[in-house]
């Protein structure tokens, strides 16, 4: 099971994330909102959405080239089946059981599997602070939480992908150090797994020595970002508010940069709390932002996890097997900084 601490951590950045948003929220003005929203306009969402899953798959499989060439049909499950894992683990695991069923069925390191993925989730980083960036000047007045956030997030990102591009770029470098810190520092019985570990991850970064690679993926990136919002329109026509998509831009910004936070399993309240904030910021009523963020976050939720179900069944995947990866996950997010 997951350490203690780690779930109450979680579970209060949650709390604290809901306690601000939903403040001073009349609960029936919401019961009526979901009771009048038009909820058939969740089927024109929920496809979009899907398509962002197969760039996602796409994306993914591009990133893995190097190391094996996977067909898409068969990276598909191990996608679906991550995402419902990020769903119900806290700590983002499903990414340690992406790369676990990816090793299962297709052979390959786990560790090599973890970097392409770290790649993946550093060009989702920057998107998302393009689509703030861009959005921002039509935000009424500029709160100073949203700029300070913003600040903050362009350094975190931007140094991580520098990071990492060295690491692509210079890896004998990378090597000659990473191997003197295990052999220095790590009990002699570990340093052979862990060196072998780290050359795998080396191995997975390979798509950073290529301008055309940084290209391509940062150009599916912009497209999977560009099709989820496009989910958050097709919901926004179910309530009775309109703003513009530069406005919807920056709400899947910034809540997607939030839910990078800890919190209790399915991102509940670093999605649901940033995502009424911004909606309040442009005008919209507390009673229908809330009650557009709480549906949206549910239509994102409750189908990919599902069908993660279906496949992991088909996969026969067990429980155990996911936990002792999650646990893996949570253990080296407790002992190592983001």
């Amino acid at each position: 099971m997951f350490k203690r601490w780690q779930f109450w951590l979680g579970a209060g950045i949650s709390a604290l994330f809901l306690v601000i948003a939903l403040r001073g929220l009349h609960l029936d003005d919401l019961w009526q909102t979901l009771k009048a929203a038009q909820y058939g306009w969740l089927i024109p969402g929920v496809m979009v959405y899907f398509l962002a899953v197969w760039a996602r798959v796409w994306r993914w499989h591009y990133l893995l080239r190097r190391i094996k060439h996977i067909p898409l049909k068969d990276m598909w499950p191990a996608v679906v089946i991550g995402y419902m894992g990020n769903n119900v683990y806290p700590f983002r695991a499903g990414e340690v059981i992406r790369a676990y069923v990816l090793k299962r069925n297709q052979r390959v390191p786990v560790s090599a599997g973890l970097a392409t993925i770290l790649v993946e989730r550093i060009f989702d980083g920057l998107v998302m602070l393009i689509f703030v960036l861009v959005a921002l000047p039509t935000v009424p007045n500029l709160p100073a939480w949203l700029k300070q956030t913003v600040i903050f997030a362009s350094i975190l990102f931007a140094g991580a992908l520098v990071f990492l591009t060295f690491w692509a770029i210079k890896p004998h470098v990378a090597q000659s150090v990473y191997r003197f810190l295990i052999r220095k520092l790590i009990p002699a019985r570990f340093q052979i797994p862990l060196l072998s570990m780290a050359d795998n991850f080396t191995g997975g970064l390979g798509s950073l020595r290529s301008f055309r690679d940084v290209v391509m993926v940062f150009a599916t990136s912009t497209v999977i970002w560009l099709l989820e919002t496009v989910k958050y329109w097709f919901v926004m026509h179910a309530f009775p508010f309109t703003v513009s998509f530069f406005a919807l831009m920056l709400m899947n910004g910034v809540v997607n940069l939030a839910t990078t936070l800890p919190s209790a399993p399915g991102y509940v309240g670093t999605f649901d709390g940033p995502g009424i904030e911004i909606l309040k910021v442009f005008g919209v009523i507390p009673a229908i932002a809330t009650g557009y963020t709480l549906v949206l976050h549910a239509a994102l939720w409750l189908p990919i996890t599902l069908l993660g179900f279906w496949y992991m069944g088909r996969e026969s995947l067990s429980w155990q097997e996911f936990t002792r990866a999650a646990e893996e996950k949570s253990t080296a997010a407790a002992a190592t900084p983001s």
